[in-house]
């Protein structure tokens, strides 16, 4: 059931956005370390700022040591796309896409690459047949798909005696979900997502297999600075140790910082992913309770924990820009319209920065503008 009676509890923070996402609790921009601002991100302690955020990020996500970890520009997409441009080509290429940023990547493959690639499809809110990739191939694929709500439901698909690089754009994922690094060659994420850090900063992640790709091949197709990984023909080691290819905002490093620690003091990643799970279920728990919500990912074991989607009954693109309006203006909830790719339909941003208690508070608030929003 639904009305239209305002509710009298507000979230306390209202931020459910998909990104940028919520900033930790507690965070505040005068608790940021600022000995860095104003300094050369080429200086002692511009360097080593660097270098201790690149050092948290090891540490939270239990990476191992095999793998080297370097900030690049252009976000999570910059990332992906330094991947693609600097690694495909060698062998024949698998693309998996089952919403719009695995859809970009398949666009980048087939117009930009020309690479002729293999494309595996599923409709929003679906996954597709993972059992059909060829690991000969290099296969690049999302995680989880931000913008539909499904996520691979673990690694077991990838397989061991891979030819081909896994290359996972896995931006809302990290933590908040199990990544199986033994699987991973290549892994991209954006401080933007689940560490509700700034955004134009993305992070690459290279295993040894990847790092054996760059030093033995060379793509046909030439390569601005800003992709470029290396050096008289090894990797340019510097970019994973702190010196970075352009110059980066030290706000955001230390943004990054700040968020980084934040996870740390909880008790690091299992903490972190109990946090997301928590969220996850509290809303869950609201669309159980409402025959008019629904999940977009209809099977529990692929459904993020994240960027969770969600249908509206009867709801076209209008209906949902005004229910989105409606809960705006009420500082109940923020930018909590689906993207605008996908199918209409509501989603909340739930990773480890958004407290469980404020996605309790959202239940009323999403009967008042459902309620209000078809009464207009």
């Amino acid at each position: 059931m639904t009305n239209n009676t305002v509710p009298t509890r507000k979230p306390a923070r209202p931020h459910f956005s998909s990104g940028p996402c919520a900033k930790p609790p507690g965070w505040a921009p005068e608790k940021l370390a600022t000995e860095s601002l104003g300094r050369s991100h080429r200086s002692k302690i511009g360097k080593g700022r660097i270098a201790y955020c690149l050092d948290l990020i090891r540490e939270m996500l239990q990476l191992p040591d095999s793998h080297h970890i370097g900030i690049v520009p252009g976000s999570d997409t910059g990332a992906v796309e330094m991947a693609m441009w600097t690694m495909l080509g060698a062998k024949p290429v698998t693309t998996l896409a089952w919403e719009s940023f695995g859809d970009g990547w398949v666009t980048d493959a087939v117009k930009q690459l020309k690479l002729d690639p293999t494309v595996i499809k599923a409709d929003y809110g679906q996954l597709p047949a993972l059992d059909q990739v060829d690991w000969s191939n290099d296969v690049i694929f999302t995680w989880n798909g931000t913008t539909s709500g499904v996520r691979v439901p673990n690694g077991d698909w990838i397989a061991d005696d891979r030819e081909g690089l896994c290359i996972a754009d896995a931006t809302s994922a990290v933590f908040a979900q199990d990544i199986p690094w033994d699987k991973i060659d290549v892994l991209t994420f954006s401080w933007q997502k689940v560490l509700g850090g700034e955004g134009a900063h993305g992070v690459l992640i290279l295993g040894p297999r990847a790092v054996e790709r760059l030093e033995s091949y060379t793509p046909s197709w030439p390569l601005p600075k800003v992709f470029r990984l290396v050096k008289g023909g090894k990797l340019n080691e510097g970019i994973f140790t702190g010196a970075t290819i352009n110059t980066p905002s030290m706000l955001a490093v230390e943004d990054a910082i700040f968020s980084l620690e934040w996870v740390k003091s909880l008790g690091g990643l299992d903490a972190a992913k109990a946090r997301a799970n928590a969220n996850a279920a509290a809303l869950d728990k609201i669309v159980q309770e409402r025959d008019w919500l629904g999940h977009l990912a209809v099977d529990p074991a692929t459904r993020s924990n994240t960027s969770v989607c969600l249908t509206v009954e009867g709801a076209d693109t209008d209906f949902i820009k005004k229910m989105a309006k409606l809960l705006e203006e009420q500082d109940a909830a923020y930018d909590v319209a689906g993207y605008r790719d996908a199918p209409a339909g509501l989603r909340i941003w739930c990773g480890a920065t958004v407290d469980t208690a404020d996605v309790e508070a959202l239940g009323p608030w999403l009967d008042w503008a459902y309620a209000s929003a078809k009464a207009a």
